[in-house]
């Protein structure tokens, strides 16, 4: 039997599958808060009212966050001038993926609230991803495992100073 590891996944697992921690706070707000560790963390691009990181858990390589700074879990409740600009970053970042990986279409959307599928509840976030026809296979369907290509050090060195 064949076996492909994937041991990064299992910090996500053991810590509640991206469920913010009961006493840790919110690992987004966390990320706003510390830009001199903005490298570290694969932030790529801050904006006055939002900022864009790698997901650490991609789907795909090019998996990336539009993040409010405010802190906030509903569209609605957002401000305006967030909103805004969260949908002009989301045009950029779209824009950053074609040049970057060439592909074919795109998958962009949020999770809001548990119920609909939101791994961080309460912090508002968009994902944009690039997608190539034929991109999904078996080992995502039968063995819940992603299979990425690169590693996330080369995608943030490919994206910055794109967005």
């Amino acid at each position: 039997m064949d076996r492909l590891w994937s041991p990064w996944r299992y910090e996500y697992i053991a810590g509640g599958g991206g469920a913010e921690p009961e006493s840790g706070g919110c690992v987004f707000c966390k990320l706003r808060d510390h830009p001199e560790h903005d490298a570290a963390n694969f932030v790529l691009h801050r904006a006055p009212h939002n900022f864009v990181v790698l997901n650490i858990y991609p789907y795909i390589s090019g998996h990336l966050l539009i993040l409010p700074y405010e802190h906030v879990g509903e569209l609605d409740a957002a401000r305006k001038e967030t909103t805004d600009e969260l949908m002009d970053l989301t045009k950029r970042c779209q824009t950053a993926l074609r040049e970057v990986y060439q592909p074919t279409g795109f998958n962009v959307g949020m999770n809001l609230g548990r119920s609909g599928g939101a791994g961080i509840v309460d912090h508002l976030h968009i994902h944009i991803l690039p997608r190539w026809v034929g991109d999904t296979n078996f080992i995502s369907t039968v063995g819940n495992t992603r299979v990425i290509n690169e590693d996330l050090a080369t995608t943030y060195q490919k994206l910055r100073g794109k967005i």
